[in-house]
């Protein structure tokens, strides 16, 4: 740790990473390129002429942070005068071009999709496209290009407290607005000329069309996808879901293990070439070409191009033979991949991949040594175990902190999975070569199907000891930091025990506990009444505390509704209890609140201004109810016609009461 501090690359990607957060959460940068290479020049300059003191390293600082900024600047296409939505009509006319296949949902088919034109006008920018399923669908790749006519969605935000933001998972990959098309829509126009993509893509076309042809199960086949080719639409979400219960959702993603396990692989196979003159040399250029060959295949996601760029990095590091040079290819790797593509900093895969390694690096050495077993066999396993704990240390608070979940058996699943990796990956790559030449023999499409098979039913097994599956665990952004800090104080101390140290990591301690007493403060003194949006039932909530009554219009509980209520119970951090009907007049600090529903009936003495909510489509005159309770506020949550909801927004309109539709604005907490 103490020498990654002292590596000066590792205090560019600091602030480098500083300058991205800046201008993506703040937008703060306006000034265009031009501006920014005359500051950027005129730093240059005036740090040459400070290079031999201490305003040098601030002036190098100061520049890597405007660099950050600048990255984000420049890859917003929406700041460039071709953005598509600046040349939107009502009916546009567009000519799309398919940039990557997504994983199906239950009524489209979706893809990620280049404006390449808008009404004749040449144009940048990515939008979500989504095509109906119908019997008579064929599957569109990767470079086709579409022309069609339809309107652009705005991507909605998120409706109701703590859910998955979808608009602003979207946003960090520059996508804002979405198309929802037939079929029959669409006309295709013809593949791009990128010769290189389209090659690519009909070897991996062949490759799923032959293994399709053999005896795999449907099963098989999608984690034999995702394990080699990075294709993961075809997973069943059951199968996901086991994977991810029993701490092996790793395994279905083609990222750092993967991409490390075959680079060990080549390593191996081409360790005969070193006898050679620059054998070593040769033996570089081969797996680092394999790699980004490799990396072609599976799709270029962002997991495999940080993993594909990260192990080339580490691969280069270790043929100089340079002390650190995992750790400064790490360091190499991150800034380049953030450098191209400033956005992988919000990915959750990136943030993931890059925490587990560098938990690997300082923490396994540490714990392994804590016990040297002499039996061959229990040190293979201490090994694996200590590199999973160890990983486990870098991603645990992040893992709680975006899934709020805890797989108390992957410690198993990596002790039983882990060891055959190599072996699955490496006989998986020879599946794959034989049945891009339609060579593949039954005997070992039999012996492959049977190894897919043992995996997925040995993660299906763990997963189903669903007692050792922690879950709705509350971790807020600063019990994240905290711990992190923790952890790594903690880990230093541990290292190399003294009193400073110790004294750090006391202090960590003591900031932990003042975060827990902080979020205990705020739940208790937090009191607010909530409408939450539900198509077509009604669902408010009282909170007084940590006390929080829900009621509900529903015979019982929805699937749906159940999710909203857990992701509020997750965010808040706290429990709520359930009542089946709604009463008709609530108060929150004096506040009236009546609800109004079907029945219609509001005439209720002694309420003053109170706030009205909408349910079930009531028939009454609105202006009339205006007149007589003079409201302070009017809702309508999802339980109602929209062309009911339009009348009464009008009405409060014209009569200069605030409206909120849970509809357009989402839940309204009171």
């Amino acid at each position: 740790m103490k020498k990654l501090l002292g590596y000066l690359p590792f205090h560019f990607l600091l602030f480098l990473i500083i300058g991205i957060c800046c201008q993506f959460y703040t937008d703060y940068w306006s000034f265009g390129v031009e501006a920014f290479l005359c500051i950027f020049f005129s730093l240059c300059i005036i740090g040459f002429f400070l290079r031999k003191t201490m305003f040098f390293i601030v002036i190098t600082w100061l520049t890597f942070f405007l660099v950050g900024m600048m990255v984000v600047y420049q890859g917003d296409a929406t700041k460039n005068k071709n953005y598509y939505k600046n040349y939107l009509t009502d009916s546009p006319i567009a000519i799309l071009e398919i940039q990557k296949v997504l994983k199906p949902g239950i009524n489209h088919h979706k893809y990620i999709a280049k404006v390449i034109q808008v009404n004749g006008k040449n144009t940048l920018g990515n939008i979500l496209l989504n095509i109906k399923k119908d019997s008579l669908y064929s599957m569109y790749r990767t470079d086709d290009q579409l022309v069609l006519k339809s309107h652009f969605i705005t991507i909605k935000s998120s409706l109701n407290p703590h859910q998955f933001d979808y608009k602003g998972y979207q946003a960090k990959q520059g996508i804002y607005q979405q198309v929802f098309i037939t079929n029959q829509q669409l006309l295709y126009l013809q593949s791009s000329s990128n010769r290189l993509l389209r090659i690519i893509d009909d070897i991996r076309t062949k490759i799923q069309k032959s293994l399709q042809n053999q005896d795999f199960s449907k099963d098989e086949l999608a984690v034999i996808n995702a394990l080699l080719l990075g294709q993961r639409q075809d997973i069943s979400k059951e199968l996901i879901e086991d994977y991810s219960k029993a701490g092996a959702i790793h395994i279905l993603a083609v990222s750092g293990l993967h991409v490390g396990i075959i680079l060990l692989i080549l390593s191996f196979v081409l360790q005969p070439l070193e006898r050679f003159k620059r054998g070593k040399v040769v033996k570089l250029s081969m797996m680092i070409i394999f790699l980004w060959f490799f990396a072609l295949l599976a799709g270029m996601s962002a997991s495999v191009v940080r993993a594909v760029t990260m192990f080339s990095a580490i691969a280069f590091g270790q043929f100089i033979n340079k002390s650190n040079a995992i750790e400064q290819s790490l360091i190499f790797s991150m800034f380049l991949l953030l450098i191209c593509k400033p956005m992988f900093l919000f990915d959750v895969g990136f943030q993931l991949s890059y925490l587990a390694v560098f938990g690997i690096i300082w923490i396994q050495p540490v714990v392994y040594n804590i016990w040297n077993p002499r039996i061959y066999i229990v040190d293979k396993a201490w090994q694996i175990i200590s590199v999973s704990v160890a990983a486990q240390f870098g991603i645990l608070p992040l893992s709680l902190y975006y899934f709020h979940q805890f797989p108390g058996l992957f410690l198993i699943s990596n002790l039983v999975i882990l060891p055959f990796m190599g072996a699955i990956l490496g006989l998986g790559i020879i599946v794959l070569i034989l049945s891009y030449g339609s060579l593949l023999p039954e005997f070992l499409v039999g012996f492959y199907s049977g190894v897919i098979s043992v995996l997925n039913y040995v993660v299906t097994l763990i997963a189903s000891q669903e007692k050792f599956l922690l879950t709705e665990i509350s971790f807020s952004g600063l019990k994240l930091m905290s711990t992190y800090l923790i952890t790594i104080v903690g880990f230093r101390f541990f290292v190399k025990r003294n009193g400073h140290r110790l004294l750090i990591f006391l202090c960590s301690i003591l900031i932990f506990q003042g975060v827990l007493m902080y979020e205990k403060y705020t739940r208790e003194v937090n009191d607010e009444f909530v409408v939450f949006h539900k198509s077509r039932n009604s669902i408010v909530g009282k909170r007084i505390g940590e006390r929080f009554e829900v009621y509900h219009d529903m015979d019982s509980l929805s699937r749906t509704a159940q999710n909203i209520l857990t992701n509020y119970k997750i965010g808040e951090n706290i429990q709520y209890k359930i009542h089946q009907k709604i009463p008709t007049v609530f108060y929150v600090k004096k506040q009236p609140i009546l609800i109004i529903n079907k029945v219609g009936i509001y005439d209720i003495q002694g309420l003053q201004k109170p706030i009205i909510i909408l349910q079930q489509s009531p028939k009454i005159n609105l202006d009339r109810l205006i007149d007589k309770l003079e409201p302070s506020m009017i809702i309508a949550d999802g339980s109602n016609y929209k062309s009911f909801i339009k009348l009464w927004e009008d009405s409060s309109v014209r009569n200069k009461i605030p409206f909120w539709s849970t509809y357009k604005k989402g839940a309204l907490r009171i």
